[in-house]
């Protein structure tokens, strides 16, 4: 497995991967269906995306997004990771946070956050062992299929753009 930038040219790949999430309904609020066109949308040129590749096909991606419009945040990014619905469980989601980790220094964020299910233990043991702090807890933050569902705030600084 190898990870890399994600480019325009993986939005076909990246759509299929969100698209299992989406109807598997373990990592997501959503319920409709992405299109190519929305995802060639979070190419904006700020928040990185990174995919993870094996033998020629992209099988996981982690992306970021914008956390607040409000100048002090501009240094935080949210952040997603969707690994495709047959090769999880084989290291591609961390190696997909890895590589949105490094990405996110070098294109100089300071901090990434993002909300998990409070059940989905796959995601909260990958994230604590990558160093992400778990903040506290979203009572019913939202609903999905007519139930109320709690998320876990997660969070990582990224060390080398600290400014103290």
């Amino acid at each position: 497995m190898q990870v890399r930038l994600a480019t325009p040219a993986d939005a076909i790949a990246i759509t299929a991967i969100y698209n299992q999430g989406i109807e598997d309904r373990v990592g997501t609020f959503e319920t409709e269906l992405r299109t190519e066109a929305i995802v060639l949308s979070w190419f904006d040129g700020i928040h990185p995306i990174v995919i993870v590749e094996q033998e020629d096909e992209i099988i996981a991606y982690a992306s970021t997004s914008s956390y607040s419009s409000r100048p002090c945040y501009a240094g935080i990014a949210e952040f997603s990771v969707y690994v495709r619905r047959d090769r999880r469980g084989n290291g591609a989601g961390r190696l997909a946070m890895t590589g949105l980790c490094q990405e996110s220094e070098q294109a100089g964020f300071w901090k990434l956050v993002s909300r998990v299910f409070v059940e989905n233990d796959a995601s909260r043991k990958l994230l604590r062992s990558l160093g992400f702090r778990e903040v506290g807890i979203y009572e019913k933050h939202g609903q999905l299929d007519g139930v109320w569902r709690d998320v876990v705030i997660v969070e990582r600084l990224l060390s080398c753009n600290l400014h103290t």
